[in-house]
């Protein structure tokens, strides 16, 4: 069991934690907090907590996490800081118990961990590839194939039924049913909607709720739904799915949107600093080196990527520059 750390410490650290992400450290600041955690064990132990706490955040839902973190952003820091500092004095089996979340996504079928894909084939023939921190529960049964989509996003490619009778091809989620009907397509789950995306055939989507109207989807769209209504389709391609051969490619994105995309793939936070957020950017960009993608960004934008420490990253200006 870990010793007991005093809650005068954990509070400085939170308090740390709330610099770190409302504001850009200088270099005396960040000497300052190296002095800090150098100051005794005590000290230490306290800072490592802190470090679960950046891990955690990285291990949440995207939506999730990046909720948290623009709460932070807010002018309340000090309401920010006691919530942070009430998590960080949580005995540490609270702390993980309560940040792993959905309980579901740990216990499904197929997993990934952040920065990890996986391929696999289904009885039917289907290929599944799941994408970065996803997990799925596969159910088929002689009525029906039915996959669950507990976190995360995954890429299908339906097989043909080799049952007697066809059985209908059903992704849930917790805002309702994709129906796919001879089709290629993604699935993402964003916590408050999901995002279909086809690329051949189409798919029909169901939200949850009791008299909602399907939507059908076909290839080359994409659409957003919750568990009240679907959204109209819209354009999309295949570079919605390059995530699967490895890259992300981005077209005309803001800089925020790209960096919040890259840091689903990597633990910790990466955030960006709201002086570049709206820069435009284009390209293609490593998912299994997320360090070089950053590199990338430091060679093409006015930025630079400052590390805290290995949990927190923040692309901000380069110096003397702002957006």
């Amino acid at each position: 069991m870990s010793a007991a750390i005093d809650p005068a410490i954990l509070k400085e650290a939170a308090g740390w934690l709330v610099r770190l992400q409302s504001e850009n450290l200088s270099a005396s600041d960040r000497a300052a907090l190296d002095r800090w955690r150098e100051r005794s064990a005590e000290h230490a132990a306290a800072w490592a907590r802190a470090e679960d706490m950046l891990r955690g955040f990285g291990q949440m839902p995207p939506r999730i996490a990046g909720d948290a973190l623009r709460r932070l952003d807010r002018p309340g820091r000090r309401q920010a800081l006691r919530a942070l500092g009430g998590l960080m004095v949580l005995a540490p089996a609270a702390w993980w118990g309560a940040r792993e979340l959905p309980w579901r996504a740990w216990s499904a079928d197929a997993r990934t961990a952040t920065g990890e894909q996986r391929r696999m084939e289904l009885a039917d023939g289907t290929q599944l590839v799941l994408n970065t921190a996803s997990a799925v529960d596969i159910d088929y049964t002689s009525r029906q194939r039915l996959l669950w989509l507990r976190a995360g996003e995954i890429l299908l490619t339906t097989g043909k039924d080799p049952a007697p009778v066809a059985r209908p091809f059903i992704v849930r989620t917790r805002q309702g049913a994709v129906r796919a009907l001879g089709t290629r397509f993604m699935v993402r789950d964003e916590g408050d909607a999901v995002r279909v995306a086809v690329f051949e055939g189409a798919v029909e989507i169901q939200p949850v709720s009791a008299g909602a109207a399907p939507l059908r989807v076909p290839a080359g769209s994409q659409a957003v739904f919750n568990g009240r209504e679907a959204g109209l389709p819209a354009p999309v391609d295949d570079s919605a799915a390059s995530w699967e051969r490895g890259m992300l490619a981005a077209r005309n994105w803001t800089l925020a949107e790209l960096v919040g995309e890259l840091g689903r793939y990597r633990r910790g936070v990466l955030r960006c600093d709201p002086a570049v957020a709206g820069l435009r950017v284009s390209g293609a960009f490593p998912l299994n080196d997320i360090d070089a993608s950053l590199r990338l960004l430091e060679k093409t934008l006015p930025v630079t990527v400052s590390r805290i420490t290995p949990y927190w990253t923040t692309v901000a200006p380069r110096t003397g520059v702002t957006n």
